[in-house]
């Protein structure tokens, strides 16, 4: 990451109301280039909300959103994944009934660039992306089974394979360790960081702490709908607004000793 670069992701005080429920409260933020920025909160908080936004799977309701120097506040989903942006969900999203290697070979041909004629042909060059975003994500062996099939940790793996297969300058992952064991946190912290690796930008919200204070270079905390904390990793513990709306005070000190170095988890 170059501190010194222009941001990828600027946005400026983006809301999205549904009636009176303000669920993101005009939140501005700016995504460094090569970054990895948490976000966490309790449930309800507008994370999700917040990633529909910037995604374009929701509409926002006032603010402007920005992408490598463009305004992408109005574009639909397809169009922001032309550009760059992909992202994962916290539901395991694929066709069921197709195979793994077809559903990655489904994102490659049609989130990498828009098609004027799409046809029913994959492309070389689809066929292509997605057969190294298989492998990337460790599925290369299990390309031939069918999606519907597969455990929760494959079908994760399944929708980041997807997400690289578009070629991504971004990516937004919605919980991708929710619900696995420590051994499989591991195994996907490690691909994240190998995403990262390759120059893209990653955000993530994700409510076990352990993965997220350790990929994270920069966590924000969210609260009804607005940023209550925004700061390094080592610092989430100490802010009092955030342990009593979100950590409590047992996570808090366990968090503690973990960046002072004694074993906790989190």
């Amino acid at each position: 990451m170059n501190p010194g670069a222009a941001p990828i992701l600027t946005c400026n005080a983006v809301s999205r109301h549904f009636g009176s429920l303000r669920a993101v409260d005009a939140v501005s933020l700016q995504v460094a280039p090569g970054e990895v920025l948490g976000i966490g909160g309790p449930n309800g908080a507008g994370k999700t909300t917040f990633f529909d936004v910037v995604t374009g799977i929701t509409a926002p309701s006032g603010g402007r959103i920005d992408f490598m120097g463009r305004d992408i506040t109005e574009a639909g989903a397809d169009e922001i994944c032309h550009a760059g942006i992909a992202r994962t969900f916290q539901l395991n999203a694929a066709f069921e009934h197709l195979t793994v290697a077809e559903n990655v070979a489904v994102a490659a041909q049609f989130g990498r660039h828009a098609r004027r004629f799409p046809g029913f042909r994959l492309s070389a060059a689809s066929r292509a992306a997605a057969a190294e975003a298989l492998e990337f994500a460790g599925l290369g062996p299990k390309a031939h089974l069918r999606a519907g099939d597969l455990p929760v940790l494959d079908r994760k793996l399944l929708m980041i394979a997807g997400a690289m297969a578009t070629e991504p300058r971004m990516i937004f992952l919605d919980e991708p360790v929710g619900g696995l064991n420590s051994a499989e946190i591991d195994l996907v912290q490690e691909l994240v960081r190998r995403m990262q690796a390759r120059g893209i930008t990653i955000v993530l919200i994700e409510h076990v702490m352990r993965f997220l204070l350790t990929l994270s270079t920069r966590v924000l905390i969210m609260h009804h709908g607005q940023i209550i904390f925004e700061g390094p990793p080592d610092r989430v513990a100490e802010d009092e607004t955030v342990v009593e709306t979100y950590l409590g005070q047992g996570a808090a000190r366990r968090l503690k000793r973990h960046f002072a170095g004694a074993p906790a988890h989190a």
